[in-house]
């Protein structure tokens, strides 16, 4: 019996992994929630917890959430502040495009559809974002095509992660009656579990652009903090191009 309980409760088992999934999740999720109260770091936050949850998916599942994140938000700070700050000055013109394209009506109301077909599409974008400023060091405008990439490469992965993130939330605003069962849930592990569903989906597309995990491991004897591995630059792309072309 006591055997039993010790290979159940075994890190290696299948049920000593999902705790341990579940503690990185929740630990993760609690960091995001603790640093999004001021709003305007969410961006960093989501970040953050989206290399949380990189890194989990790519090593051996066992890490410090609550480490792993803080270094992916200072990591994160500056790119994940502005682009935030951008996509939502953006939706909020489009919102009061729509709001007043309704008010005038005639004409102008069919223009609220182009808004809110521009609103779905800041929305894909900002989904796929995040977890690609997670995953890959590069430049603003290179992380915004690299995410249009991602996006435009697996469509119907790009809805599955546009479902799981709006369907969540339109049913917390629905359901009024059960709301604060679903604020507990969000706050506890509701973002932390979107964003792993969100990362399990998009991890194989990652890796196709990313060190080995071989490489991974060498970097990590040779540093006190691993990062999530970086992308190859242009230059190196285009240099392995051509290697193949020969």
């Amino acid at each position: 019996m006591g055997r039993l309980i010790g290979g159940l409760l075994d890190n290696d088992s299948t049920f000593g992994r999902i705790m341990t999934r579940c503690g990185i999740i929740i630990g993760a999720n609690l960091m995001f929630v603790l640093c999004c109260l001021p709003v305007v770091t969410i961006g960093p936050g989501l970040a953050a917890l989206f290399y949380v949850m990189l890194k989990t998916l790519r090593g051996d599942g066992v890490l410090n959430p609550f480490r792993e994140f803080w270094h992916g938000f200072r990591m994160n700070f500056k790119q994940g502040l502005i682009c935030f700050l951008a996509f939502g000055a953006v939706a909020a013109v489009l919102v009061l495009d729509i709001r007043f394209c309704i008010y005038q009506g005639g004409v102008l109301t069919y223009f609220k559809y182009a808004c809110y077909a521009l609103l779905i599409f800041l929305g894909i974008l900002a989904i796929y974002l995040m977890p690609v400023m997670a995953a890959f060091e590069d430049t603003i405008p290179h992380l915004l095509r690299n995410a249009l990439f991602f996006a435009s490469r697996r469509p119907l992965k790009m809805l599955l992660a546009a479902a799981l993130c709006a369907i969540p939330a339109a049913v917390t605003v629905i359901d009024t009656h059960m709301r604060p069962l679903y604020g507990f849930l969000w706050t506890v592990c509701g973002f932390g579990l979107i964003t792993m569903m969100i990362s399990e989906l998009l991890i194989r597309d990652f890796e196709e652009f990313l060190p080995s995990k071989d490489e991974d491991l060498d970097e990590e004897n040779g540093a006190e903090e691993m990062s999530v591995p970086k992308a190859k630059t242009e230059k190196e792309i285009l240099k392995e191009m051509r290697r193949l072309d020969e």
